[in-house]
């Protein structure tokens, strides 16, 4: 690359279509920059839309990635070029040239209608690729029915035209005359200021673990194919087939680490899902059928996620699924049945045999095959498994500056983490390329609005089977066959995916050909769906208000799963009082108002600085509070990283950054007192020593942090030779000398977590006790060290510092929960015991001291700020955030964001990642210069008011007033959330929520009792 300097662009190029560039893509976009979406398939996605559900949520991937893609195929500041790859580089940052091949389609997308003719008419069948050679597709074809772009493409290797130069049935049958074998690949060249490489994964080849006999005996697959069979949209139709003889099997089998932490085939690390997929998988199988019986061989039960572990309990307690921990050498076929036997050693070392029906393999993550050649064209350095290294600290950094990246490419992790680092290298381009925001955009444009007051309503109704979701319970063809029986109702369909661009570009046809004036979608959950719905209506000419939404799978298919007549008489039930409901709605405004574009971060740990610093960074005022008297939180007591990163001087440079920037405005010893407003304008009232001050700001961080636990077990507090993790890692920093010559160190890990009061993992306990085994060695090379765990939960190249330690002489001894090791002091000493689950002998060992590895806790502050901020927590006291795969950095609440240890326990680079990830979601709002307010808020009405003050008193965000010698009291629209309290509370019913208007309610209360 050229040394050039040029004006900045305000575009990035995005490499690769999965999630992580889909979100990359999003945020940028979202805040002022022109993205070039570059994916070498056909259709973006990735690897998620081929998943069934997603861990721990057992959410629909499909249905929650859908609104993604649906943003990105509709954003006007988005140009997805697909089939496409990246084949040149050229410039610095700021200012890069691209050059781009785009490979030809044969069928010409601005004609293709998706109809779906060509694939239909093509005589050539082919092994569907995006089935994993499960199913079948033609060569003419789409590469999934939700894609995106949703436009067919001709593959050019089966054609039999391009084989035999004859057929070309798909150009004669096609309808919009859209096939054209004249296309040729294109190259292009695009000016961008900066490159985010998002390439992606492949799953690992069982071929190089012939053991396993996979693509040598039919019943072996590979977990991503066995997604395949679960999914609604698979081969199956959502129904487990084993391959051999289409029976469905009663017996299933999961073999983890395939491919990972598997030092004979060069694959040491772990690749960090593996464990949490074979539980959802066997979980979600047993769902499908009660009777199967799901068996999981493992090494080490890796759910370090925030949620996994219950999850995991969850699988064992109440589904039933069975853990055997060993390592399965091989597995081989009874010729006769087909059926699987495989030979393994149980947790007494007794050898035990079994069969069964179906065996999945756990594959590993590998880094996508173009990786090295792409990493070689930007000039990146890659580790030894093609997967790019970080500096330190900056997970989303690379060797060249303006090139970022994220996702699977930088480790392997899973789709939260896949997100949040997403969201982080949209902040690093945003900030380098601040200057430039703008200048390549195009304006938003919508079809004026079509004024409904006049017409009677015609209702529209599409129901959804939600893949395998709602279509498994209800009988969705019968509830729309219903619906078209109910007033006002002049369409009903059904449809596989109703949130698909294809479903959606039907759903604004069918409003123009019928002339629709309200829709009402049965579906999934408003939470998530609703404002993708409401976009499509802007779309299509109707007032986004114009839309009602009825819950049929959240509120009916899951928790009617037994009893399916019944679930499906309760859809038309609710779809009833939905389109009652519908019926009376009414188009609502919403008034423009200035963004304050300003931010406030509460929380002045590593991650709320770095949040501050990202957001100051790109041209926004900052104003930063924090409890204690000096910043840094937790990480003041970290010195260095498993990695060998030393933290105190990062942190040093953090501060002086903060304390110098001109930017931000640093509050240290103050509370954030009160809280009210909405996205775009906030105001709250912040307290310190100098006194009260009021701040008006935007958009919201919460970094409060976290604490380590103060064990009240294992002598801690009573014996000077027990101490945690960290305060270990401070006396071998600070005082090394007082170790013995050749110390003996008992470490016991999941003290405080993975328990019932506290059922979750504190993820980073094993990677302190691995780092400071390690330390200690290097210290004391004598030196025995016994760490005593659970499970070890090393995961993504973390393993390596596991493999390292053992080779250094530190032993792992496992103990169960329900035999946890006893303490007692002797001495100077103190005297361990525990029964040894591998060895399966009982231990006393003595040491000098003992280490407890102590759960991450959440702050003691974050309590009062989720009072303040009136923001919910998880069951352990955690932030919820809006969503654990797909929205894991932001609140439900809009324009309050979320990072670092108050989202759980995390690492440092990891929180680092976060609360850059949070700083780009909070710059998306902060670049506006107005937005929104209105519609769906409380409105008084005048002349019922007897200014009786009572929705002054109850209103929770302090909106309503009555000014002296008004004759009614005001609600502001710009700051009513519309919870609804005020109009509940009236005891003159003097105040309405709008689109919640009693009329509207009541038809939808006369519909149920009906």
């Amino acid at each position: 690359m050229g040394t050039e300097n040029r004006d900045e662009v305000g575009a990035v190029l995005v490499v690769g279509g999965g999630i992580a560039g889909i979100q990359a893509s999003l945020d940028l976009a979202n805040a002022g920059f022109f993205v070039y979406l570059v994916e070498k398939a056909p259709a973006i996605g990735g690897v998620m839309p081929q998943l069934d559900k997603t861990f721990p949520t057992n959410d629909c991937s499909m249905c929650i990635i859908s609104p993604k893609l649906v943003d990105c195929a509709n954003h006007r500041n988005i140009e997805i070029l697909a089939p496409a790859e990246m084949i040149g580089l050229s410039g610095s940052a700021g200012h890069f040239t691209v050059k781009v091949r785009e490979y030809a389609r044969y069928i010409d997308p601005k004609k293709c209608t998706a109809c779906g003719v060509c694939a239909q008419k093509c005589p050539k069948k082919v092994k569907d690729e995006f089935n994993l050679g499960l199913g079948w597709r033609k060569a003419a074809f789409v590469r999934y029915p939700q894609a995106v772009p949703l436009k067919y493409a001709i593959d050019k290797v089966h054609c039999i035209y391009f084989d035999k130069c004859t057929c070309r049935a798909c150009e004669k049958l096609c309808p919009s005359q859209a096939v054209d074998f004249s296309q040729t690949d294109k190259e292009r060249e695009v000016e961008v200021g900066s490159v985010i490489l998002a390439p992606g994964f492949r799953p690992f080849d069982p071929l190089q673990k012939p053991e396993y006999g996979y693509e040598r005996y039919p019943n072996v697959l590979t977990s991503l194919e066995f997604e395949r069979l679960l999914s609604a949209t698979g081969p199956c139709g959502g129904k487990v087939k084993r391959p051999s003889d289409n029976a469905e099997p009663q017996k299933i089998a999961w073999i983890q680490c395939v491919g990972s932490r598997d030092a004979a085939i060069g694959r040491e690390y772990c690749s960090s899902i593996c464990c949490m997929q074979a539980t959802k998988q066997a979980m979600i199988s047993r769902e499908h059928d009660p009777g199967v019986a799901a068996t999981i061989f493992f090494l080490d039960l890796r759910a370090q996620g925030k949620g996994f572990d219950r999850y995991y309990e969850r699988a064992k307690e109440v589904q039933g699924v069975r853990y055997i921990r060993s390592m399965v050498s091989r597995v081989t076929q009874d010729p006769r049945t087909a059926n699987l036997e495989i030979t393994y050693a149980n947790e007494e070392n007794r050898i035990q045999s079994e069969e069964f029906d179906l065996v999945i393999l756990s594959v590993g993550l590998v880094s996508h095959p173009a990786t090295r050649e792409l990493a070689a064209m930007c000039g990146i350095a890659t580790n030894r498994w093609g997967f790019a290294e970080s500096p330190p600290f900056e997970l989303v950094g690379t060797d060249q500056p303006g090139i970022f990246a994220c996702g699977a490419f930088q480790s392997p992790k899973d789709i939260p983490e896949t997100v949040s680092q997403a969201s982080a290298a949209a902040a690093a381009a945003f900030n380098l390329l601040k200057g430039a925001r703008g200048n390549k955009i195009a304006a938003a444009a919508y079809p004026a609005e079509r004024d409904v007051s006049r017409e009677a309503p015609r209702i529209g109704v599409f129901v959804c089977h939600c893949g395998h979701n709602i279509a498994s319970v209800v009988d969705v063809e019968a509830v729309a066959e219903y619906a078209r029986t109910l007033p006002s109702v002049v369409y009903a369909d059904h449809f596989t995916f109703t949130c698909a661009t294809d479903s959606l570009e039907n759903m604004r046809r069918v409003i123009e050909a019928e002339s629709l004036n309200r829709i009402v979608v049965a579906a999934c959950s408003p939470r998530t769906h609703e404002p993708l719905f409401r976009e499509n209506l802007r779309q299509a000419g109707l007032n986004k208000y114009l839309f009602r939404m009825v819950n049929i799978r959240d509120q009916d298919a899951w928790v009617h799963q037994q009893i399916p007549e019944q679930a499906t008489a309760k859809a038309m039930d609710l779809l009833r009082m939905g389109v009652a409901r519908a019926a009376r709605l009414e188009p609502l405004e919403e008034v423009p108002f200035p963004v304050t574009r300003q931010a406030l971060v509460v929380g002045g740990g590593l991650a709320g600085m770095t949040a501050a610093l990202a957001i100051a960074d790109s041209g926004f005022k900052v104003s930063l509070v924090e409890k204690g008297e000096e910043l840094g939180g937790m990480a003041r007591r970290l010195h260095y990283t498993l990695e060998g990163h030393r933290m105190q001087p990062h942190l040093d440079t953090l501060k002086h950054e903060m304390a110098y920037h001109p930017g931000i405005q640093v509050m240290t010893g103050a509370r954030v007192l009160d809280f009210s407003g909405h996205v775009g304008k906030f105001r709250s009232t912040v307290e310190d020593l100098r006194g009260r001050r009021e701040i008006e700001y935007g958009a919201v961080v919460i970094a409060t942090g976290g604490a380590e636990y103060r064990p009240t077990e294992y002598l801690y507090g009573q014996h000077p030779g027990v101490l945690t993790q960290l305060e270990l890692e401070n006396t071998l920093e600070h005082d090394p000398a007082v170790l013995p010559a050749e110390p003996r160190v008992v470490m016991i890990q999941c003290v405080g977590c993975r328990e019932p009061e506290h059922q979750y993992c504190s993820r980073l306990c094993c990677g302190a006790a691995v780092k400071n085994a390690i330390k200690i060695k290097e210290l004391r090379p004598r030196a025995q060290i016994f760490v005593l765990f659970r499970d070890m939960r090393t995961f993504g190249f973390k393993e390596l510092f596991y493999k390292q330690a053992r080779e250094l002489g530190v032993q792992f001894c496992r103990y169960e929960v329900d035999r946890k090791p006893e303490v007692a002091a002797d001495g100077s000493r103190v005297l361990v015991s525990l029964f040894d689950q591998n060895l399966q002998v009982p231990l006393s060992l003595t040491a000098d001291y003992l280490v407890l590895s102590a759960a991450i806790r959440p702050h003691p502050g974050s309590q009062e700020i989720a009072q303040v901020f009136k923001l919910p927590v998880d069951t352990d006291g955690f932030f919820l955030e809006a969503h654990m795969k797909l929205r894991p950095l932001d609140f439900a609440a809009n324009g309050i964001f979320l990072c670092g240890l108050a989202h759980g326990p995390k690492y440092a680079d990891e929180a680092i990642a976060q609360a850059q990830g949070a700083a780009a979601r909070a710059m998306a709002v902060l670049a506006q210069t107005q937005m929104l307010v209105g519609g769906a808020v409380a409105k008084v009405i005048r002349e019922k008011c007897s200014r009786c003050l009572t929705c002054v008193r109850v209103c929770p965000f302090e909106v309503p007033a009555v000014a002296q010698g008004a004759d009614a009291a005001y609600i502001d629209p710009a700051k009513c959330l519309g919870c609804g309290v005020c109009t509940g509370e009236c005891p003159m019913g003097a105040i309405e929520l709008m689109h919640h208007r009693e009329n509207q309610l009541g038809a939808e209360i006369q519909a149920a009792c009906a």
